[in-house]
């Protein structure tokens, strides 16, 4: 099977930035979105950002990431990236990425159990 392997978190001060990266271990075609995801202690796991394989124009955000965030993907790797700026406390957490090959609709993309594939993740921190 598939795996997605996350790199790039670590601890940063509010404000600063960081770059988080997701790399399959092999090129799957047949992937129609891909997202990140969040959870930190205590919290639900939050949507962070999806994105259509079939084309940059279509990205999705969580409304506690817009305008901050930001998600690209390396169509000929399937390599997904998550630009994050202006970091807050909050944003701190476990981000992992994930993958599906069905079409999902407005009301679900952000439903992690839509995805059949998803990385261990990489830790965020984000000091006050």
């Amino acid at each position: 099977q598939v795996q997605l392997v996350e790199s790039g978190g670590g601890s940063v001060q509010a404000g600063e930035s960081l770059n988080l990266s997701c790399t399959p271990s092999e090129y799957t075609a047949n992937w129609r979105f891909m997202a990140w995801f969040r959870q930190a202690p205590g919290k639900e796991r939050e949507g962070v950002a999806v994105i259509w394989t079939g084309s940059d124009v279509y990205r999705y955000y969580g409304d506690s990431v817009k305008g901050r965030f930001t998600i690209s993907l390396d169509k000929t790797k399937n390599a997904l990236s998550l630009e994050m700026r202006s970091l807050r406390p909050e944003d701190t957490g476990n981000y992992y990425c994930a993958a599906t090959s069905r079409w999902l609709h407005g009301g679900v993309i952000f439903g992690a159990d839509e995805y059949e594939v998803r990385g261990q993740g990489t830790q965020v921190s984000v000091s006050s």
